[in-house]
């Protein structure tokens, strides 16, 4: 379970997150949104405990997340941030091995090796595994980024706009890997990432987190928190939840 109490962060004189306090359970997927600087992504650093919080707490499935050790935290949630550059020429293999740090530093074993091979496998990047990074297209690189991130083999990934930049195709493909993932299985994971794209939250979220200006403003089952009337007070606009063909969309209302 992901838990904050009384989260409260601020940066300069200004307050980022306001007394969040937020429970969900392992499992599916949890959408943050909400409109920009709203606090999406700070929160979503503040839980995998790289950011000091000036007042409250955050709790990773028990784990104290700003007294436990780097390690500890690496091994209970793996964090994908927004920005993604790479400068070294590495291969997608090797950008992949590099989620196994916590267990190997530095000196993969086998059971490090296979783990990369089925991170490889699972998001459909064996004939790519040999390509430099910096040669792959948008969807490729994010794909590659996503599965160096289950390959860490944390109960929790936490993806910061996972679907920035991607096409339609690209970001649909994603978005059905981690539905897929994030369903019971061996290879589940639980996660939680940020979405600026309201429909792709109003068809694949299991659990929403609306944010504004550093505050919950809602939070629970995507068919409850995610509303017609949420998400025009939200974002300051006229918008409409519904259906086509039986998938949720959001439209200009």
């Amino acid at each position: 379970m992901i838990r904050t109490r009384n989260l409260t962060i601020t940066r300069g004189e200004a307050t980022v997150l306001s007394d969040v306090s937020l429970a969900f359970g392992e499992g599916g997927i949890t959408a943050l949104i909400g409109p920009n600087g709203a606090g999406k992504s700070t929160l979503l650093h503040a839980i995998a405990g790289l950011l000091p919080a000036g007042a409250g707490q955050v709790e990773v499935d028990g784990l104290d997340m700003a007294a436990a050790a780097p390690m500890e935290r690496a091994r209970r949630v793996a964090l994908l941030a927004q920005s993604n550059q790479v400068t070294a020429r590495l291969t997608v293999a090797d950008l992949v091995t590099f989620g196994r740090w916590p267990f190997h530093r530095g000196r993969p074993r086998a059971e490090d090796k296979a783990q990369v091979t089925r991170a490889l496998a699972l998001f459909e990047l064996e004939d790519l595994a040999r390509r430099q990074i910096d040669t792959l297209s948008g969807g490729q690189r994010q794909r590659a980024f996503t599965a160096m991130a289950w390959a860490q083999e944390t109960p929790w990934m936490l993806l910061d706009e996972p679907l920035a930049a991607l096409d339609p195709r690209h970001a649909r493909d994603l978005m059905e890997r981690l539905h897929a993932l994030s369903r019971p299985g061996p290879d589940q994971r639980s996660i939680v990432l940020v979405l600026h794209d309201l429909s792709t939250a109003a068809h694949y979220a299991d659990r929403i987190v609306a944010l504004k200006q550093g505050r919950v403003i809602r939070t629970g089952p995507r068919a409850l928190a995610m509303t017609s009337e949420l998400l025009s007070d939200l974002y300051g606009t006229g918008l409409k939840v519904t259906r086509a063909e039986g998938v949720g969309v959001v439209i200009p209302a």
